[in-house]
């Protein structure tokens, strides 16, 4: 049984955002990317993060899924990082890429996933993205993966709800009923903040972990994680915020250490 979240009841996950894979507009240089892939890694590691995510950041613009080129380098990747780095590991994927998440995922051992559309039906630059948590689930089961777990986004940063009426609390019960193992409350955009308000009102209506996904830095990390079960980072650990730049050392340590004071 995946006991990630037990083990780390207040987990700051450290992102390692690929830079732009094959297949996407920008790609440049396969060793690059796998060059700083792996730095990031270890770097997180070295400054006491939790668990590392990683998610193919740079290949705007972005589509709901990925290709086949992108989905082999990221397998590629993700198996370099586990064994080069002993912390648990998760995968992201395109916006809402659910089967190359779990199937990486499987292949390589990683712990959890994050669906970033899960139960809200949204609208972002390239159309509009249904729920994909029915599908999801039966695809984890099909292959075998069910210890992987699923992090799934409410109401997620970078798109607009379609249905505007519908309160995140009511996206978080939906999510959580539907299968989700904990859920991520983010702001508006990456780098944003993410409200208080929503963290504590999604925290009030489930009972799985409830995870920060968007604005952590060290002016708020310990008042995220009053509340919240975890936090994800990644921008904040960048020079400027600048995601396409290697994760700094002593930036990603200082956010380590603005919570532990």
């Amino acid at each position: 049984m995946n006991d990630f979240f037990k083990k780390y009841p207040k987990a700051i996950i450290g992102m390692v955002h690929c830079l732009p894979l094959p297949g996407t507009a920008r790609f440049s240089d396969l060793s690059q990317v796998r060059t700083q892939a792996l730095a990031d890694a270890l770097t997180l590691q070295k400054a006491g993060y939790d668990a590392i995510m990683i998610e193919n950041m740079g290949d705007a613009p972005y589509a709901e899924k990925m290709d086949l080129a992108q989905i082999t380098a990221m397998s590629a990747i993700a198996e370099m990082i586990k064994e080069a780095v002993d912390l648990p590991l998760g995968i992201d994927c395109a916006f809402s890429d659910y089967r190359s998440a779990l199937a990486i995922a499987k292949a390589v051992g990683a712990d959890f996933i994050r669906i970033p559309v899960f139960i809200d039906t949204v609208v972002y630059a390239n159309g509009i993205i249904y729920p994909s948590a029915h599908d999801a689930l039966i695809y984890r089961r099909e292959i075998g993966a069910e210890k992987v777990l699923i992090m799934a986004d409410l109401q997620v940063k970078h798109t607009h709800m379609l249905v505007n009426d519908m309160s995140i609390e009511e996206s978080a019960k939906l999510a959580e009923a539907s299968g989700a193992d904990a859920v991520v409350v983010t702001g508006v955009l990456t780098g944003k903040p993410t409200s208080i308000e929503d963290i504590e009102q999604v925290k009030k209506v489930v009972t799985v972990p409830v995870y920060v996904g968007s604005g952590v830095s060290v002016k708020n990390i310990k008042d995220q994680l009053s509340i919240a079960s975890g936090v994800i980072v990644g921008s904040s650990l960048k020079d400027r915020g600048e995601v396409s730049l290697p994760v700094d050392f002593d930036l990603a340590k200082e956010l380590i250490e603005a919570y532990k004071k």
